[in-house]
């Protein structure tokens, strides 16, 4: 009610009341009291997009705590520890490594290829919000947005994290825990900025007409490329495979901590797709959260039918996997597609996330959460459903009409241009990271030490000591 009654102050009247100390102020001083107004109208107007900008930046850094559950919940109790270890530390690596550098090559003015201007740490004279919060002939293609450079910069930031911790889950259970931190640096200082910049900062992929709102390319295609290149160079888990090439499935510990990841996750992606408006445009924030839940929602049916005709029974995992393969299928094409399409892409991503862990299971890529299927796989769908489902009436001067609205092959043939080259870049440039890490660290934990748990090899303690000892003591009872 409190609400109601504040809302019935913006009537026209209400923002006059508003309005009117700018105007007598205005003209106490002899300024031109419609010059006042607009001023203030437009200070008004970043603050309210600064706000929107921070709040769904909040919401993206909270997805950190869905990733954490989901991973460690489709993960074994022993390592427990390590995998939060790893999805705690991987944002504080991030920030850094974001702000020394990868926010230059990425954003920075410079050529087709990467950032030259602005690097080495987010600096200069802030000229916001006059200039749009863009930094003179420095960050200029981040300068569509009116709100300051801290707020782009910490928006951002919050994505970059989003890609590190997708290769988490991929090479869990068997990874280094410094040789994740290591890699973690160039992922976030060095690769994704330069892909990120060829769509986002303004490089070649963007000049030729590529779209990708909020991220299936950008955020997550990189984050499961990389994913793969370790998954690959690791190896599978002890016990995962048998010598005949059958699968042992190795069953995660707590499915109540992965079932409320995924909604924590689905909740975040309310911040991570309408978010990236990066502005409060009434016309289409509200229009960009429901082609993102169509999605999940679609997604998850689909998952759910796929897995109990193929598998015999409604898997669980397939089932929270296949939400989160509708939200990140959505995540490019969320802007541009109608409502009725966002729940086509979320009914193909939710059979795709099904049929893509059994073939990654087939073809012996082990990745314990399913993250190659999830995020590899359905941010290649997503990109390319731009080309199929956009529409140019739904948001101006963006996308072309997509093949299936007429606009023909040309726009499906973009978005697969940028889907290969994307993925060739990051998964050549990952894989030697990769291997530069296993030749001097090393990447891989012993065999007993795998045997044993990373928990105790890797942190010296365990996530659930006391269950343990319980458990031990009464085997010995018996």
């Amino acid at each position: 009610m409190k609400w109601r009654g504040f809302l019935k102050g913006f009537t026209p009247a209400g923002v006059l009341a508003l309005l009117l100390p700018a105007i007598v102020l205005a003209q106490e001083e002899m300024v031109d009291p419609m010059a006042a107004i607009t001023q203030m109208t437009g200070d008004l107007k970043i603050a309210a997009d600064t706000v929107w900008t921070l709040l769904t930046a909040f919401l993206v850094f909270f997805m950190n705590l869905g990733f954490a559950m989901v991973e460690s919940g489709l993960c074994r109790s022993k390592n427990c520890v390590n995998i939060l270890s790893k999805n705690f530390i991987v944002f504080a690596i991030s920030s850094i490594a974001f702000w020394v550098l990868g926010w230059g090559l990425m954003f920075g003015d410079g050529n087709g290829l990467f950032g030259l201007n602005g690097l080495w740490f987010v600096g200069g004279a802030d000229n916001s919000p006059a200039t749009g919060g863009a930094y003179d002939g420095v960050y200029s293609s981040i300068a569509w947005t009116g709100v300051p450079i801290w707020a782009k910069f910490f928006f951002q930031l919050v994505f970059a994290g989003t890609a590190a911790t997708i290769v988490s889950g991929a090479v869990a259970e068997r990874v280094k825990f410094l040789s994740f931190i290591i890699f973690s640096f160039i992922l976030v200082g060095i690769m994704y900025p330069i892909t990120g910049h060829w769509i986002w900062g303004g490089g070649w992929l963007a000049q030729k007409g590529f779209w990708d709102f909020a991220g299936s390319t950008v955020v997550h295609s990189v984050g499961g490329w990389a994913a793969l290149a370790g998954a690959i160079l690791l190896g599978p888990r002890i016990g995962k495979y048998a010598p005949d090439g059958s699968v042992r499935p190795i069953p995660g510990h707590n499915m109540t901590a992965a079932t409320l990841g995924v909604f924590v996750l689905w909740f975040g992606w309310f911040g991570f797709n309408p978010g990236s408006t990066m502005a409060a445009v009434w016309s289409d924030i509200g229009r960009i959260a429901v082609t993102t839940n169509s999605a999940a929602a679609a997604a998850t049916l689909s998952a759910t039918i796929a897995a109990w005709l193929l598998l015999g029974k409604p898997d669980l995992s397939m089932i929270l996997n296949g939400c989160l393969a509708g939200l990140v299928a959505i995540t490019a094409p969320c802007a541009f597609v109608s409502v009725g399409s966002s729940v086509i892409i979320g009914l193909v991503a939710g059979v795709l996330v099904v049929f893509a862990v059994l073939f990654f299971d087939k073809v012996r890529v082990d990745d314990p959460v399913g993250a190659l299927s999830v995020h590899l796989v359905n941010g290649v769908w997503g990109t390319l459903a731009v080309g199929l489902f956009g529409q140019a009436s739904i948001l101006s001067n963006t996308v072309k009409d997509g093949l299936f609205f007429g606009g023909g092959w040309s726009p499906v043939m973009t978005q697969l241009t940028g889907v290969v080259t994307v993925g060739a870049f990051t998964l050549v440039v990952a894989a030697l990271a990769w291997l530069v890490i296993k030749y001097t660290i090393g990447i891989r934990v012993s065999a007993e030490e795998e045997s044993e748990g990373l928990d105790i090899g890797e942190h010296g303690n365990e996530a659930y000591p006391d269950f343990q000892v319980a458990t031990r003591g009464a085997l010995h009872s018996r």
